[in-house]
Order: structure tokens, then C-alpha cells, then sequence
């Protein structure tokens, strides 16, 4: 009787050891499955966080999730401002890289101890230093700003997807100022409690508010209308320089003097935003010419590559070099209606693409020569390729296809083209080609030299659309 309780008791235990094991193993899953999509979306970014919103814009991160086959990560950023809207001066744990997709903009930005404001138009590219203040301004009356970033998530803390430090701000967003002990800020601008407690309440909006001085936010109004030497004023005894941050033995002397620089840059430039807020000292703006505060217009380049069925266009360090600074490239590829980028590689770099226009269909392969996906995708979709491993994009039938997107390397980009005119392929044509396939070299030459078209191919579609429009382009220049 003992024993047969005995072993009761070891049964119970057991299951009970089984069950709770199968509920840990169940919570993992359900985590795992939490953070990854689904094997037909392995490759599209679907993780979406929203860290702005307000009645004057937003802001939203695509997060991208990690895993060997990754070479870097980078986050997404999309934000949307409303006509004559403010983004309040701020630094960031994170580097941004901005493109301007629709609209036109004000950056506000301190470089070398002055206040640079760069105009940014469709198109133009621009680098913010983690670190760095600045402030954005939808400048137009009538329409709004849309905005696509890289960040950088190396960099940051890893509180967030990113983490900001309002230097403005009041009840909502709270300034970074307004947790010091009240004695302290009051010495450090040598006014009154009072008369700080003005400026630390007011603000409620949020991070993006509108500049109408209707409205209560009419403090960001009165700075962006101040002109450009009472912006600029020196700060008194408000904070000590940051740290210098000890360089690395092993950097060698060009980029210990980048960084040094950098560096500098980072611990004046927000002190200079804050001064320019709250200070009314006045002092002549010098003009900074340099070429780490300009801006490139990625719509303003020839494509590298154009021909009937479509065109692109890449931008790296030696083109624009804060690009250099922060490991990036910059693509923008148009696919006429049914056309498709022949299967290609990228061998230096992970591509995160973003699709602008049309909807198209992108295959990804396994470096095992298995599908990875084989998805459709539509305006807003973001997705990403690992380095090394073959794809190919196609447009729809409906229209063209146009994606932009980052990549994570600023040298010069060479994506291997498997299939083609110009492919790897064509140039490693030979007799030890053809015994890897397993036929005579006659035959691997028939297939391979097929095709005259390269890097963007027509299909039986995309040569009748072609066909009609040379037809109608023609008959235009008939009739004139």
C-alpha cells in the first residue's frame, strides 16, 4: 500500500513537473510568435510603433528584428506633419537619416557652435547626428510633410526604438530642464522661479504643434519668427561640456579627428538650441559652409542605370558623405507596369526597402536555393533583404513599381546580377559553368545568351506596354 501511494505521489509530481513545463514552452512560443511574422511575410517589417501623435502630426517606427542572418539593423521612421507644424528642438540617442518624400521642410540644426537652417525640398537627404539638436518645420501653408528616416538603434540606449530629449517642453512633452532641482535652474539662467515656471508649464501640445499663433502654442511661433543672429545667443553658465569620450587606441587618425569633431559638435549643439529658445542676447551669425550640414537631392541625380523598362538611382559616401559617417546608402528604383529586376544579389549590404508607388511582388531565395517568401506587396509596405541573398522585384501589370530604400553600407553599391545581358552568369560562361549544371556547353550558352536585356527585364506584358507607348510617342511626334 505504501508503495503503490508512493508512486501515486511520484505521478502527480511528474505530471504536474510536464505541465508546467509545456506552459513555459507555450509562453515562449507565444512570445516568439509575438515578435515574428509569418513565414509568407519572413522578410516585410510589420512591427509598428507609434511614438508620436498629436493634433498637428505623428510619428511611427517600423522596428526590425535581429537574428544571425542579419548583418545591422535599422528601424523605419515615418512621419507626417500638418501644414505650418513644428517638430520642438530636441536630440536624439539615435542618428536619423531623412529623406523628403512629399512637402518641403525647415531643419534647424547647430554645427560647429553656429545655427544652420536648411531648407529640404521633395527629395533631399539629410543627416542628424544622435545627439545633435535640432527642430523641423513644415514651412508650407497648404500641404503636408511627409518624412521616411533611417535610426540607427546602435547607438541608443535601448529604452526604445529610440529615445528623445525634449530641450522645449512643458506639462506635455516635459523639457529635460524641468527634473533639475528648481535652485539650480534658476542660478543657471539667473532669472526668478517665477518667471521660469512660465516657460516650464506652458507647453501641452506635444511633440508637433502647430506654429498659428491662434493657437496656445504661440511660444514656437514667437522663435521661429526671431531672426537668425537672436536665435544664435550664447548660453551662460548653464551646464558644463559634456565628457570628453575616451577614443578607442585602435582608430587611426582620420577618424579619431572625424570623431573628435563629432563629438564637439554633439556637446554644443544642444546648448546652442536651448539658448536660441530661451535667451534674447544678440550676436552676428557667421555663415557656415560646410559640407556636413548639406543637403542631397536624390530626385536631381541621373540614374545609374535606365532603359525602356525602368531606371535607378544610388547615393553613398563618396556622393554625400554623412552618408560616410553612418555606414548608409540610399537607392530609389522605378519599375515600368509588368517589368522585373532580374534576380540579383547584394554582397556588401542588407537592403530595407520602402514602396512608394504601385504594387508588385517580391521573391526572396534561402541561400539553400528554397523559397524564403514569395509576397505581394503595395504602397506602404516596408521590407527588407539580408545581404547575400538573391531576389528580385516585379511590378504589377496595373502600373510601375516604385520602392525606395536604405542599405547598410555607404561604399559604392555593387549588386551581383545572376540572370541577364550583363550577369554573373554570362561573364563565368565556360565549360566548368556548364558541368555544374550538368549540360554541354552549347546548350548552357543557348539559355544563357537568351537574353539581351539587363539589370531590368521585360516580361511578355512589359514589352506590349512599351510597344504601345513608342507607338503613341510616335505618332505624337507624327502628327506635330
Amino acid at each position: 500500500m505504501a508503495n503503490r501511494t508512493t508512486l501515486l505521489v511520484l505521478v502527480l509530481v511528474l505530471c504536474h513537473g510536464v505541465a508546467m513545463t509545456m506552459g513555459l514552452r507555450m509562453k515562449e512560443v507565444e512570445k516568439k510568435e509575438h515578435w515574428h511574422p509569418k513565414l509568407d511575410k519572413l522578410f516585410l517589417m510589420q512591427h509598428s510603433k507609434r511614438m508620436v501623435k498629436t493634433d498637428a502630426g505623428e510619428m511611427s517606427v517600423l522596428e526590425s528584428y535581429g537574428g544571425r542572418i542579419m548583418d545591422r539593423r535599422l528601424n523605419i521612421g515615418f512621419i507626417t506633419m500638418e501644414p505650418r507644424s513644428l517638430f520642438i528642438p530636441q536630440y536624439l540617442d539615435s542618428t536619423f537619416i531623412i529623406f523628403v518624400r512629399s512637402g518641403e521642410a525647415k531643419v534647424g540644426f547647430v554645427y560647429k557652435s553656429k545655427l544652420v537652417e536648411k531648407h529640404l525640398k521633395m527629395g533631399d537627404v539629410y543627416r542628424i547626428p544622435s545627439g545633435s539638436a535640432f527642430y523641423l518645420v513644415n514651412t508650407l501653408e497648404d500641404q503636408k510633410l511627409h518624412i521616411i528616416s533611417s535610426i540607427d538603434p546602435s547607438e541608443s540606449m535601448g529604452i526604445s526604438v529610440f529615445q528623445s530629449f525634449f530641450i522645449g517642453g512643458g506639462a506635455h512633452p516635459a523639457s529635460i530642464l524641468s527634473g533639475f532641482d528648481p535652485k539650480i535652474i534658476e542660478t543657471a539662467f539667473n532669472v526668478s522661479g517665477s518667471e521660469l515656471k512660465k516657460i516650464f508649464t506652458r507647453q501641452h501640445e506635444g511633440p508637433i504643434v502647430h506654429l498659428d499663433s491662434s493657437r496656445p502654442s504661440s511660444i514656437w511661433t514667437k522663435f521661429l519668427q526671431l531672426n537668425e543672429e537672436d536665435k544664435l545667443q550664447h548660453l551662460k553658465k548653464m551646464v558644463e561640456d559634456w565628457e570628453e569620450h575616451e577614443n578607442d587606441d585602435d582608430v587611426d587618425d582620420e577618424e579619431q579627428e572625424e570623431q573628435e569633431e563629432e563629438e564637439q559638435q554633439t556637446r554644443l549643439s544642444w546648448r546652442k538650441l536651448l539658448e536660441s529658445v530661451f535667451r534674447n542676447e544678440k550676436e552676428t551669425r557667421e555663415k557656415v559652409a560646410h559640407k556636413s550640414h548639406h543637403s542631397c537631392n536624390l530626385y536631381d541625380r541621373k540614374p545609374d542605370f535606365k532603359n525602356d523598362y525602368g531606371w535607378s538611382v544610388a547615393l553613398d559616401g563618396s556622393d554625400y558623405h554623412p552618408l560616410k559617417k553612418s555606414g548608409i546608402g540610399i537607392y530609389h528604383v522605378t519599375l515600368s507596369a509588368g517589368s522585373m529586376m532580374t534576380p540579383h544579389v547584394n554582397p556588401r549590404a542588407t537592403e530595407y526597402g520602402i514602396v512608394l508607388k504601385g504594387s508588385g511582388r517580391i521573391q526572396i531565395i534561402f541561400p539553400n536555393g528554397s523559397n524564403a517568401m514569395d509576397t505581394h506587396v503595395k504602397e506602404g509596405d516596408v521590407f527588407f533583404v539580408p545581404r547575400y541573398f538573391p531576389f528580385c522585384q516585379i511590378a504589377s501589370r496595373n502600373g510601375p513599381l516604385e520602392f525606395f530604400g536604405f542599405t547598410t553600407s555607404a561604399r559604392k553599391n555593387r549588386p551581383q546580377f545572376l540572370v541577364g545581358a550583363t550577369s554573373l552568369m554570362k561573364t563565368m560562361m565556360g565549360p566548368e559553368l556548364a558541368t555544374a549544371f550538368g549540360v554541354s556547353e552549347d546548350t548552357m550558352k543557348h539559355v544563357v545568351n537568351a537574353q539581351h536585356e539587363s539589370v531590368i527585364l521585360p516580361t511578355p506584358w512589359a514589352e506590349q506596354h512599351a510597344h504601345y507607348a513608342k507607338q503613341k510617342m510616335n505618332s505624337k511626334a507624327y502628327k506635330k
